[in-house]
C-alpha cells in the first residue's frame, strides 16, 4: 500500500506550481487565444499612437480649419514650431492621453476581432484567405473597432481643437517667466464627454458623423490588412517564415500609406462633423453630404485631401509600429 502511494508523492512533490503571471494559472486549459489578441492589439496601439501623437495633432488642426483660416497653420514644420513655440512639449501630446484610452480599444478589437474573421473565412485545407475574404475581414474588424470607440474620438477631436481656438488670441495671453504663453486649462475626457451629451443631443451627438467614419475607416482598414499580408508575404525571404522587424515596418508603412490615400477624404468628412456643432466653428453642416457639396463648393476637391501630406508622415510609423509591436507582442504571449 505504502508502495503504491510512493510514486504519487514523488511526482506530486516533483510537479513545480503553475506561476501566476501564466495563462493557465488563470483560465486553466482554455484556449484563451483570443485574450493574447486583444492585449496584443491594445500594445500595439498604445506605442503607435505615441510615437506619432505630435503629427496626429498636426494632422486634425489642418483638417479642421477652413479655407478662411488657413494662415493658422502652413506647412508640416511651421506648424510643429507654431505648437513648440505656443505650447512647448505639451502642445505635442496635446489630446494623447485621450487618444490613447481610446486607441487601446480600439486597436485590441481591431486585431482580435480581425483574428477571429480569418478563422471563420478560412477554407477547408488552406492556410491563407483570398482577397475578397481578407478584405471581408478587414472590413468587419474596421467596423467592429469604430463602433466600440467612436464617441471617444469625438472627445479627443474636441480637445485638440479647443486648444487650438483658446491660442487664437495668443498674444493677449499672460506669459510665463519664459515668456511663453500661459495655456488655459482645458477640459478633460469626462468633462468633454458630459458637455456633448448634455447639450447637444444625448448619445446620439457622441456619434455625430459615424456614418462618414464607417464610409472610410471599413474599406481603410480592410485595404492596411490586404495591402500588409501580401507585403509581409513579398518581403519575407526565401525559406522563413516571416520577415525581420525592420521589414515588419516597412511593410506597415507603404500599407498604411496605400490604404490611407484612397480612403482620406473620409477622414476629412468625419473631423469636419464632429467639430461642426462646437462655437467658434465657421462652417456649420446638417449632414455628410451637405459637408461634401459645401466644401466642393468653397474649397474645391483639394479641400477633401487638406492634411493629406502630413497625414502621410504621421500614417507611415504609426501603421508601421502598429503592425511591428502587433506581432512582437503576440509572439512574446504565445508563452504566457
Amino acid at each position: 500500500m505504502a508502495g503504491s502511494g510512493e510514486p504519487s508523492a514523488l511526482v506530486s512533490s516533483n510537479m513545480s506550481p503553475t506561476p501566476m503571471w501564466s495563462s493557465r494559472y488563470w483560465f486553466g486549459d482554455a484556449d484563451v487565444t483570443w485574450l493574447k489578441h486583444l492585449m496584443a492589439g491594445g500594445v500595439s496601439g498604445a506605442v503607435s499612437r505615441t510615437v506619432v501623437s505630435p503629427l496626429e495633432r498636426m494632422k486634425i488642426l489642418f483638417q479642421v480649419q477652413s479655407k478662411g483660416a488657413g494662415s493658422a497653420y502652413n506647412g508640416v514644420f511651421g506648424t510643429l514650431a507654431k505648437i513648440w513655440r505656443e505650447e512647448g512639449m505639451a502642445g505635442y501630446m496635446r489630446g494623447n492621453g485621450t487618444n490613447v484610452v481610446r486607441i487601446v480599444p480600439y486597436s485590441a478589437v481591431q486585431f482580435a476581432t480581425y483574428e477571429q474573421l480569418k478563422k471563420l473565412l478560412m477554407e477547408e485545407g488552406k492556410t491563407e484567405l483570398d482577397t475578397p475574404r481578407r478584405l471581408t475581414a478587414g472590413a468587419g474588424a474596421g467596423i467592429a473597432s469604430v463602433a466600440a470607440t467612436y464617441p471617444l474620438d469625438i472627445v479627443r477631436t474636441r480637445i485638440s481643437v479647443q486648444t487650438a481656438h483658446a491660442l487664437a488670441n495668443i498674444d493677449k495671453l499672460p506669459k510665463d517667466a519664459r515668456g511663453r504663453p500661459i495655456i488655459p486649462k482645458m477640459p478633460g475626457i469626462v468633462e468633454t464627454f458630459v458637455h456633448i451629451y448634455k447639450n447637444e443631443g444625448g448619445l446620439r451627438a457622441t456619434y455625430r458623423g459615424f456614418g462618414a467614419t464607417l464610409a472610410g475607416v471599413a474599406p481603410y482598414i480592410a485595404l492596411n490588412f490586404q495591402c500588409y499580408e501580401v507585403l509581409r508575404k513579398f518581403f519575407t525571404p526565401a525559406g522563413e517564415t516571416a520577415p525581420s522587424g525592420t521589414r515588419k515596418l516597412i511593410c506597415g508603412a507603404l500599407a498604411g500609406c496605400c490604404a490611407q490615400t484612397i480612403t482620406y477624404p473620409f477622414d476629412v468628412l468625419r473631423r469636419r462633423m464632429q467639430v461642426t456643432s462646437m462655437s467658434g466653428i465657421n462652417y456649420k453642416y446638417s449632414s455628410t453630404f451637405d459637408a461634401v457639396r459645401q466644401m466642393i463648393k468653397t474649397e474645391g476637391i483639394l479641400g477633401l485631401y487638406r492634411g493629406l501630406v502630413p497625414n502621410y508622415l504621421k500614417v507611415a510609423p504609426a501603421i508601421g509600429v502598429s503592425f511591428w509591436s502587433y506581432e512582437l507582442a503576440k509572439d512574446a504571449l504565445k508563452y504566457w
